[in-house]
């Protein structure tokens, strides 16, 4: 009987349309374009490094030495509603929601900031150690990058380690991860300097797809600084918004094949 069954799963696997965990078509990493479908007018003075969507409103963290902040901003016109400068000793970074709270990383300062999100009140701050690059929030687990392939799952409000995850493209590691967002069960990351977001298993660490972002009708001045840099995404139009580093607009788009 045990032989009978191995061989109706050995026909199964190779009956047309089946295909086993580790078929080739199953770890093909697709590759997407950008489609814009809307253009709105960004800050080109803000240093753009956590870009969040929600209730109708953006929520923008800025970096840069003597320049960081956290900001509101009115999408349609880029009209900035709130906002508060960090102290000229913090290089802001990521940003982060949980529940009525906002979370922003610092670059070396080992501290995030917390915010309360109508009002942006600080209400305290949270140490932790190494760099802070982007952030997101999965439901459950705060994702933070540091410029590594890594990815560090934390307690949102103890900021405790939970887990790392390697992130890897074809079994290698994808270096200097950056602004990050979690969407659909999946997270989004920009990689520095690059034009292309990477699609992430949150549980294996694997890219699925490659999202060429190269199309955006912007080209960068300052090669290493107004690069690619912030991903929030539109749960109600599930679109995503896309600008960078003193870049003049953010592009509303969808990604496709």
């Amino acid at each position: 009987m045990l032989h009978f069954n191995l061989i109706v799963w050995l026909l199964a696997l190779t009956a047309p349309g089946c295909v086993s965990p580790s078929s080739p078509q199953v770890n093909q990493v697709e590759t997407l374009s950008v489609r814009v479908i809307n253009k709105y007018p960004h800050d080109p003075g803000a240093f753009t490094q956590g870009l969040i969507w929600f209730s109708g409103r953006l929520y923008e963290s800025t970096g840069r030495y003597g320049q960081s902040s956290l900001r509101k901003v009115r999408l349609r016109d880029g009209k900035v509603l709130r906002k508060v400068s960090l102290h000229p000793r913090y290089f802001g970074e990521g940003l982060a929601r949980v529940g009525s709270r906002l979370i922003q990383l610092t670059w070396r300062e080992n501290t995030a900031f917390t915010y309360d999100l109508t009002n942006l009140r600080q209400l305290g701050k949270i140490p932790y150690s190494g760099d802070g690059w982007g952030l997101t929030f999965d439901g459950t687990w705060l994702v933070m990058s540091d410029g590594s392939s890594l990815l560090t799952f934390r307690d949102p409000r103890t900021f405790s380690v939970w887990k790392r995850l390697q992130v890897t493209l074809n079994k290698r590691p994808v270096q200097m991860l950056n602004e990050l967002e979690f969407a659909g069960g999946w997270i989004y990351a920009n990689v520095w300097t690059r034009t292309e977001i990477m699609k992430i298993h949150p549980e294996t660490g694997r890219v699925v797809a490659i999202i060429d972002a190269s199309g955006l009708p912007y080209q960068p001045v300052r090669q290493s600084e107004d690069v690619l840099n912030g991903i929030a995404y539109i749960p109600e139009r599930k679109t995503f918004l896309l600008t960078g580093k003193l870049w003049p607009k953010i592009f509303e788009v969808v990604f496709e094949k």
